[in-house]
């Protein structure tokens, strides 16, 4: 594949604030490509003919909020990750039409990772949306076998429910603000809830003894990390998850295999991590 003219870019709305551009232009100048990524204001209603007048020059699309779900309807495959997540957060353009892929699952498994988590029991996951969706199914992939979800809106946590059950994961929704009453502290809490929107206070032992997630970066850290670093605990940003769920897209951008190593990976994700540093 030639790496003249070749165009990338994230789509969502909002996105003028996006780190992706950052984080992916790195890598692509790591990897010795002169490739371009943007940021385009895009809504679900305009993108149908957006995707259907990109040229031959196009690789491929990041999606963010709200075009996850908007996109499905437009892709000519799926990844089975997709299907079953309900969301595709990355699209490969190419000859046989749109091909749609789901990098989250694996941005957060990493995520984990990185802090030395190879595996969950119990988790406690804030806000029951697309991304919960995600992060359900990656934590299923890390041995977890309960999770409490505390949702704003518990009637809109069916789906959650449902995933939770094809995946063997005993999922219990409660109302936002009702915690878990039983004393134990869970292996993670995970919030995928925007940043500044959560004001959920945890116990101590719970801050001390549990990894949190919090998908936000923005403001950084968010209440919820500043709590729990006063702890003494530990924390996983949004950030991480961003950067890592790019690996796997810049993968499929430049070998069509999100699990498969890039040339120089250690140095590729060196120079991401630093774009946003």
């Amino acid at each position: 594949m030639s790496d003249a003219g070749t165009r990338l870019a994230v789509l969502g709305s909002p996105i003028s604030h996006s780190k992706s551009p950052a984080i992916q232009r790195a890598a692509y100048g790591v990897l010795g490509l002169d490739w371009t990524y943007e940021a385009i204001e895009m809504s679900g209603d305009a993108l149908g003919d957006f995707i259907g007048g990109l040229d031959e020059q196009w690789r491929g699309l990041s999606l963010t909020m709200p075009l996850k779900r908007d996109v499905l309807a437009l892709l000519a495959w799926r990844h089975p990750l997709v299907d079953l997540v309900g969301g595709a957060n990355t699209v490969l353009l190419g000859a046989g039409g749109p091909r749609g892929f789901n990098t989250d699952v694996q941005g957060v498994v990493e995520s984990f990772a990185g802090v030395g988590v190879s595996s969950l029991g119990y988790v406690h996951l804030l806000g029951a949306g697309a991304t919960a969706a995600s992060v359900l199914v990656a934590v299923a992939q890390l041995g977890a076998t309960r999770v409490l979800v505390s949702a704003r809106s518990p009637e809109r946590a069916v789906g959650i429910v449902e995933l939770g059950g094809r995946l063997g994961v005993d999922v219990v929704v409660r109302p936002w603000g009702i915690m878990d009453r039983s004393l134990i502290v869970p292996d993670a809490v995970i919030s995928t809830v925007p940043g500044g929107q959560n004001d959920l206070v945890f116990a101590e032992p719970v801050r001390a003894g549990s990894v949190l997630f919090d998908v936000a970066y923005d403001p950084w850290p968010s209440r919820l990390a500043s709590d729990w670093m006063s702890a003494g605990g530990t924390v996983i940003s949004g950030l991480d998850l961003l950067v890592n769920q790019a690996v796997g897209q810049v993968r499929l951008f430049v070998a069509g295999d999100q699990f498969a190593p890039l040339p120089n990976e250690l140095e590729v994700v060196a120079a991401m991590r630093a774009a946003v540093a």
